[in-house]
């Protein structure tokens, strides 16, 4: 299955990404795509309030994996963008996390693509500057469910 939405603003984008929190389960797996400065890390910030997490959110790319525990479950918030070998995962332990009972969220996932579980939501967000500048088209497919 797959959903397409249309964000014309930043804060768009945060709700839609909080209304993904919102309706997270323990266990889910979020594989997130997209050009640097496309809003991965706004819909992280959505996803996470809709998580009630309230702490800031950053994007962990020096640190690979932050972990909030202030919601209603654990959310893992990856960057792999650094990732240079799988190994450096192993290092991490990520399947503590992929496989864990929070909501996993991976930056630039379809660079450990084979990492990642069969079943997850890939999403993917994209630019379209005829658009307008603040304009992302969000697809959301589900895979393995």
């Amino acid at each position: 299955m797959q959903t397409i939405y249309e964000a014309y603003s930043p804060e768009e984008t945060f709700e839609f990404g909080k209304r993904l929190g919102e309706a997270a389960k323990p266990g889910d797996v979020y594989a997130l795509a997209g050009d640097l400065g496309v809003g991965k890390t706004v819909l992280a910030k959505g996803i996470a309030e809709g998580l009630g997490i309230t702490d800031p959110i950053v994007s962990p790319t020096f640190t690979i994996v932050q972990i909030y525990e202030s919601g209603r479950m654990p959310f893992y918030h990856f960057d792999v963008y650094r990732i240079c070998d799988p190994e450096e995962m192993e290092e991490i332990g990520y399947e503590d996390y992929f496989y864990g009972n929070g909501l996993t969220m991976i930056e630039w996932a379809d660079l450990v693509e084979d990492l990642l579980p069969v079943t997850r939501k890939n999403i993917r967000i994209e630019k379209d500057l005829e658009k307008g500048l603040d304009y992302r088209r969000i697809t959301v497919s589900e895979v393995g469910i």
